[in-house]
């Protein structure tokens, strides 16, 4: 099935000229930028190349801001509980993909990725991530009382909550267990004694993110 859609891929870019971020994000269908019009997308790349605050009022009336642009990356503050970053990544020598990350906050953070080519038609997140298991971001108890404890503590944390980041520099994808910050202070506290403090940082490598642990 990758191999199909890597084909695709390659037989589109052949028509399309040489594409950066910028270019990609005007272009974003409608129907996956619900908030903001083809002529803001325009504004913000305008704004930047002026050195001017890259503010547009989207069709709610309120303010979204690109935050940065390069290249191969970008990072939007769409509302005010709600963030978009997209990496251009080559797969092959020919062919891109763009990673999407939309975070929301309301008021833990989680996070949604998606995978595109570069027409924007969405590919398979499994050809190119493998979620983390939650149990990854947990240390292992070291007695029956620490498994006891972290047993009832994660009966509270019913929702698995993950915050990813795109990084700027590097084909780089991190994830933060963020189940505790809708738990109370309390149980939130004795909870993360038993995380792992880093998050979890994957690398592109030969088309797809991977673990670096």
């Amino acid at each position: 099935m990758k191999q199909i859609l890597l084909i695709a891929c390659m037989l589109c870019s052949l028509t399309l000229p040489a594409q950066d971020i910028k270019s990609l994000f005007i272009e974003l269908p409608d129907s996956l930028s619900p908030l903001l019009t083809k002529v803001n997308r325009e504004d913000f790349g305008d704004f930047l190349a002026s050195n001017m605050k890259a503010e547009v009022r989207n069709r709610f009336g309120k303010t979204s801001e690109m935050i940065t642009m390069t290249d191969d990356y970008l990072m939007l503050k769409v509302s005010s509980v709600s963030t978009s970053e997209m990496k251009l990544l080559p797969v092959n020598d020919s062919v891109k993909v763009i990673c999407v990350v939309r975070t929301y906050t309301a008021p833990a953070a989680d996070s949604q990725i998606e995978f595109y080519d570069t027409s924007w038609q969405e590919l398979p997140l499994s050809d190119f991530l493998t979620l983390p298991a939650e149990d990854t971001f947990y240390k292992h108890p070291q007695s029956a009382v620490q498994a006891d404890s972290l047993r009832n503590l994660r009966a509270s944390a019913d929702m698995y909550l993950l915050k990813a980041e795109l990084s700027k520099e590097e084909p780089v994808l991190t994830f933060t267990y963020t189940t505790p910050d809708y738990l109370d202070e309390e149980t939130a506290g004795k909870l993360r004694a038993y995380l792992v403090a880093a998050p979890l940082r994957y690398k592109w490598k030969d088309g797809k993110f991977v673990s670096s642990l």
